[in-house]
């Protein structure tokens, strides 16, 4: 049998991300700073609601996630014909470039940064241009210059995994650039909540800039992972489109629950970011300290580092101390003298630090 696919899932290939034990006997003991979610964990009132409501997993979801969308209505201070829930922020995102980019679409990705708007973006045949930086700040005069016309631009803000933040009012210069052009801005806010100082977020300006669409994910901020549920905010037009293409149940009744309980949980969030802004001072003063080894400044809960060893095998030196760390060498713009660390609780990061001075 003779079976016809498009070329660019014949070109596809799956991103290798964190947050895996890279052996086939997972280890339990493992501690885990390649997976960069709060290190807080799951609030424990997840817990109750999900032994509370088991007995949902017998019905179908609700389809279009009410109750969970009148709860962000009120979260993100917008209407619900500006939010979507989708299967964590992953389907969001390949559903947004299936609706909205083709082939005749340019697509600008600053990098290094998540690896699935390329893979998404890909899949619709799109031309991608790259914009390789470190620092966007100091460079954005000449990312603006490279904005397309009748295109689209992803951002990762803060960005993963370098950890940059990026202004109001840098990011406002780029969707007002964006807007004169008839492109759309993509901009991937699911660590927004884990920065400790400031508010950059730009979620409030898709009431004015219809060419603006808001990332959101509760996978980070809240420490679920392994429950899928994301959000996103956008133009009632864009959300319009998105909701008619979204696949039926695709938020399970239990992730809904989840996330109508962790919504409303502000003081989770806060205690994170305290622990974040403590032990963030800690990393990069220990870390930076120890030969080999140099932290990016970062805003948020994860430093990328730059290393003088292998990071593979470094990554495999660390195994046998007990400790993942995320290998960035399949970061577009990186190589394999970079890794990724999460900010974890200060005992975890003690160890951390231990391990990385018996370093050879």
């Amino acid at each position: 049998m003779i079976i016809n696919t498009k070329s660019s899932i014949r070109r596809h290939s799956p991103v290798i991300h964190g947050g895996k034990i890279p052996f086939k006997n997972s280890d339990q003991n493992i501690i885990d700073f390649s997976s960069n979610i709060t290190p807080l964990g799951v609030p424990s009132s997840v817990k109750s609601i999900i032994k509370k409501n088991f007995d949902k997993v017998q019905f179908y979801p609700d389809p279009s996630s009410e109750n969970v969308t009148l709860n962000l209505e009120k979260y993100t201070h917008l209407p619900k014909s500006n939010i979507i829930v989708g299967n964590g922020a992953i389907e969001i995102l390949y559903n947004f470039c299936y609706a909205f980019l083709s082939k005749t679409t340019k697509v600008l990705i600053h990098i290094p940064t998540f690896q699935e708007y390329e893979t998404a973006v890909k899949l619709n045949d799109c031309k991608i241009s790259y914009f390789k930086s470190l620092n966007l700040s100091t460079e954005m005069d000449s990312f603006l210059s490279q904005i397309p016309k009748n295109g689209c631009v992803f951002l990762c803000n803060p960005n993963n995994p370098t950890g940059e933040l990026l202004s109001k009012k840098e990011l406002l210069s780029i969707i007002i650039k964006a807007k004169k052009l008839k492109t759309l801005v993509f901009i991937d806010e699911c660590f927004i909540e884990l920065v400790p100082d400031g508010d950059e977020s730009v979620i409030s300006f898709v009431k004015k800039y219809d060419n603006l669409f808001i990332l959101r994910s509760l996978t980070k901020s809240f420490g679920l992972p392994g429950i899928r549920i994301g959000y996103a905010c956008g133009s009632k037009k864009i959300i319009k489109i998105l909701q008619k293409i979204k696949i039926p149940w695709s938020v399970n009744s239990i992730a809904q629950d989840a996330a109508n309980e962790v919504i409303k949980n502000k003081s989770h969030i806060k205690k994170s970011n305290l622990i974040i802004k403590k032990e963030l001072k800690f990393l990069n003063k220990n870390v930076s300290s120890i030969d080999g080894f140099e932290c990016i400044s970062s805003s948020t809960n994860f430093i990328l580092i730059k290393t003088k060893y292998n990071s593979t095998k470094l990554q495999k030196k660390l195994l046998k101390n007990k400790i993942l760390i995320r290998d960035c060498k399949n970061f577009r713009g990186l190589n394999n003298h970079y890794f990724r660390i999460a900010v974890k609780s200060h005992k975890d990061n003690v160890k951390l630090v231990s391990a990385l001075e018996t370093i050879k």
